[in-house]
């Protein structure tokens, strides 16, 4: 099938993101879609197979973004530095593009090969600065790169919802909150 009124793929992540980071992923419908970008719904199935295969493609693109992101802050960094540094662009990203962030939990089939890759992909940039800079065995890098995520996702989702009320500077709350994962990393890395 050929698209129509020359709407691209590239078109409809634009408009299916800045849908999402304006109202959240649960409104990007491919209705909404569809009227942002002044095409008929039925056009948008010559780029995506339907709203799943719409959230399929937004959760590669998100992850691509995320591992893109991460890698840049690593690069020429090793240990406290890199995790540092990742857990800054990990912050930066959920909250410059929060619907982007968000499709990565959209992605509806966890089994889908793209999407596995993907994720995995970011999972083993994590592992490898791990592994570098704190020469963990790979289990306990697996490990610690979960809590690693968690933390970070944790925070940056109660962050979108609203999560933090009290009158205490945010962005010190991430701080405290990396140096005591980093020295939990010390002390596994000592127990070693």
């Amino acid at each position: 099938m050929s698209p129509r009124n020359g709407v691209k793929l590239h078109d409809i992540l634009q408009a299916a993101e800045e849908i999402a980071n304006e109202r959240g992923m649960g409104d990007v419908t491919l209705t909404t879609l569809a009227q942002k970008l002044h095409i008929r719904p039925p056009s948008l199935y010559n780029h995506v197979d339907g709203l799943n295969g719409l959230r399929q493609v937004l959760a590669l693109h998100s992850l691509g973004q995320l591992e893109e992101a991460l890698m840049s802050a690593a690069v020429g960094r090793a240990g406290d530095d890199a995790m540092t540094a990742m857990g800054k662009a990990y912050m930066r990203y959920a909250r410059e593009r929060p619907g982007l962030y968000e499709a990565m939990l959209y992605a509806t089939d966890r089994n889908n090969p793209e999407v596995r890759q993907a994720a995995d992909r970011v999972a083993e940039l994590v592992i490898s600065v791990l592994s570098s800079g704190y020469g963990f065995k790979e289990e306990d890098c697996v490990h610690a790169a979960r809590g690693f995520r968690s933390l970070l996702h944790g925070f940056a989702s109660l962050e979108q919802n609203g999560g933090f009320g009290l009158p205490v500077e945010v962005d010190r709350s991430i701080e405290v909150m990396m140096n005591t994962f980093l020295t939990g990393l010390h002390v596994q890395q000592k127990r070693g």
